[in-house]
């Protein structure tokens, strides 16, 4: 009876949104003449939890960069102004991007508080393996080279590694049939040889594999693997000097409470790149954490953002243990994507075992991956290796010309040459909660009448 009573609930809960939707449907204004850099784009839509990052997922899954952001999602409605450029800088102007985002944020759009994948099609010829284990040097290669024993194909995946440890979600076919592997004791035996693979040795952590031919949307659920994983709890670093560079590369993240208004304050300032917002939106959902006011500008090279936060129970952070936990979250999600070592990008005529030989040829040179995309289109494999020496010494540049040579020189290419990591010093913190960037905001009667499209002109 109590089922019953459950499902009925949640019927309610999807006909009140329905009919609150129905009432307040979502508006996007897009807009590109107020701003000189960028397009400007607004979102008013009734308030749902997870909401923001649906937005966001949706902006950064069309490869656009989001340079300002202003974020208000008090009681029942929300409300974000996002600054935003292509990949060149500029502002958007392709007329089916802007459609996109008209259809995917406006009346038509179908969010759920289930937080669905964007720009993901689900399929059912091909099958979807996530891994989690120890990283280690040649991992990438071992794996691939049991997908090519076991005749799987990878289409598609993405690898990451963080803090010895590494996760993946990779997207494979049967080499025979070009489907989906979809009989129960070929993918019993897949899920244990690629575990035997990931578990290491002397590892405390358990390795993970698990098979779907559901859709994923694979940043998200990196993000969510690695979470699980608990890859944020600190490692010990028997290199000192290891130790102290990694401690100057740390992103500046605060957290404080503001009890008059019952809500945590947090900041975050570190160097920008692509996908920072999405990363810590992320984050910050899967700690089920809810963004009521926000601001996110960039400077240069330079990010700053700044959430107010509640848990989702309405609670600001409780205990000093709960502060730390969000920091190093948070550290952990900016880090992860991080592209350390030397970039290589591949691209030639795909076929069986392609993947496989050519990590192993990295392996064989000594090299290891610290990030992966790998990626086919039309026949083309089209993958982007993060490379560093296994040994930590710096990629000595004959190496690199010998593998080129044995892989193609116009196959393979070098983006960027190896460079010592430079060292910068870390902003100084803030000195009072009542110094953010929304300080004053709240000594005005109503956030509705903050000038937000006046503030990116």
């Amino acid at each position: 009876m109590s089922d019953v009573n459950v499902s009925f609930s949640q019927d309610m809960d999807d006909e009140y949104e329905k009919l609150i939707r129905r009432m307040n449907p979502p508006r996007v204004v897009i807009d590109n003449d107020s701003c000189k850099k960028a397009t400007v784009i607004r979102v008013d839509s009734a308030n749902e939890y997870g909401i923001l990052l649906e937005v966001v997922q949706i902006l950064t899954d069309l490869d656009l960069t989001i340079t300002k952001a202003y974020i208000s999602s008090d009681g029942g409605w929300f409300m974000d102004v996002f600054n935003v450029t292509d990949q060149d800088g500029n502002k958007v102007t392709d007329e089916v991007v802007l459609d996109y985002i008209q259809k995917s944020l406006g009346p038509e759009a179908c969010f759920s508080t289930s937080l669905r994948s964007v720009g993901v099609i689900p399929s059912t010829d091909s099958t979807v393996i996530e891994l989690t284990g120890c990283d280690r040097p040649g991992l990438l290669s071992e794996l691939t080279a049991v997908l090519t024993h076991l005749k799987c194909s990878v289409l598609n995946a993405e690898v990451w590694t963080h803090n010895t440890r590494a996760a993946a979600v990779m997207e494979v076919t049967d080499d025979l049939t070009g489907c989906a592997v979809s009989d129960p004791e070929r993918l019993s035996r897949i899920k244990s040889l690629l575990r035997n693979v990931l578990k290491g040795s002397n590892t405390p952590k358990e390795a993970k594999t698990v098979v779907s031919h559901g859709e994923v949307h694979t940043d998200r659920r990196l993000h969510q693997m690695m979470f699980e994983d608990r890859d944020y709890e600190n490692r010990v670093v028997d290199d000192d000097s290891s130790s102290v560079q990694d401690e100057r590369q740390r992103p500046d993240v605060c957290v404080d409470n503001w009890l008059d208004k019952d809500y945590s304050v947090v900041t975050v300032r570190c160097k920008d790149r692509p996908k920072l917002l999405f990363d810590t939106v992320c984050t910050l959902t899967d700690m089920q954490y809810v963004v009521f006011h926000g601001s996110v500008d960039t400077e240069g090279t330079e990010a700053y953002q700044e959430y107010y936060v509640r848990h989702i129970d309405g609670s600001p952070v409780k205990s000093e243990a709960e502060k730390q936990r969000v920091i190093q979250c948070l550290e952990a999600a900016i880090k992860r994507r991080v592209s350390e070592g030397l970039k290589l990008e591949l691209c030639t005529t795909d076929r069986v075992g392609l993947l496989s030989n050519v990590t192993r040829i990295f392996r064989e040179n000594s090299l290891t991956v610290t990030r992966a995309e790998v990626k086919t289109k039309g026949g083309k494999a089209l993958n982007t290796f993060y490379v560093s020496d296994a040994s930590g010494y710096t990629i000595d540049a004959k190496t690199i010309d010998s593998i080129r040579q044995t892989i193609g020189q116009t196959i393979l290419k070098v983006k960027n040459k190896p460079k010592e990591q430079q060292q910068r010093e870390k902003p100084s913190p803030q000195e009072s909660p009542t110094r953010f960037l929304f300080g004053g905001l709240f000594k005005s009667k109503s956030f509705v009448n903050f000038g937000l499209v006046r503030s990116y002109s």
